[in-house]
């Protein structure tokens, strides 16, 4: 079923953006900015958990998670601790969550209108694991580049 293989992305790269986070040799290179690079690997760890807590903790699963989302590219220096904690939260809120998922409700349209138009859960989610991907890369090159 799709939320079984849906799970296993997001753990998969979620435990993956955890690799990418503990490989920095300075916690401190967690927060670098060089010329052409608009935010941090923690901004972005940050990102990824808040929407992930948000999209499916919050408005699939009922977590009652309050989404921030200036913080998540504001905050600076959060320990790199906190975030792997962060990421293993939201790790299994995506699981517990998605483990009961029936087919219809991914064939029903998601609760809100995120791109300004009606679609499914189920392209929500499929969406939700390519964005984390997305930016789970530029977390790797920046580690790549800057982290020295």
């Amino acid at each position: 079923m799709l939320t079984e293989t849906l799970i296993a992305l997001f753990k998969r790269d979620l435990n993956k953006l955890k690799a990418e986070i503990e490989l920095y040799k300075s916690e401190s290179n967690l927060w670098l900015l060089e010329k052409g690079i608009n935010n941090t690997a923690g901004n972005l760890a940050l990102h990824l958990v808040g929407n992930l807590n948000h999209f499916i903790g919050a408005v699939l699963g009922n977590t009652g998670y309050v989404r921030q989302r200036d913080l998540e590219f504001s905050l600076k220096d959060v320990p790199r601790i906190e975030i792997l904690k962060q990421i293993n939260e939201t790790i299994e809120v995506v699981e517990k969550t998605l483990k009961d998922f029936q087919i219809e409700a991914l064939e029903k349209n998601y609760p809100i209108e995120v791109f300004g138009k009606p679609m499914t859960t189920e392209y929500f989610l499929v969406h939700l694991t390519t964005h984390l991907s997305y930016h789970l890369g530029q977390i790797n090159y920046h580690r790549r580049l800057l982290d020295l």
